[in-house]
């Protein structure tokens, strides 16, 4: 147990003293362009999935 809890405070060490954290201003640019780019790839896959549902409902309804 004395392990986890040196292994609990070395890590509240590390990010205390050696990460570099973003300001907060770059904190929220970031946000909004990973939100950005979330919206753009999920409306891109709905485009793509869209297209090959009807075309394989298209297929089989040719084939039947």
């Amino acid at each position: 147990m004395a392990g986890f809890v040196n292994y609990i405070k070395d890590s509240f060490g590390e990010l205390k003293n050696n990460v570099t954290w973003p300001t907060w201003a770059e904190g929220q640019s970031l946000t909004v362009l990973v939100a950005v780019f979330s919206i753009v790839f999920s409306l891109a896959i709905w485009g793509i999935d869209t297209v090959f549902s009807k075309v394989i409902t298209t297929y089989f309804q040719w084939i039947s």
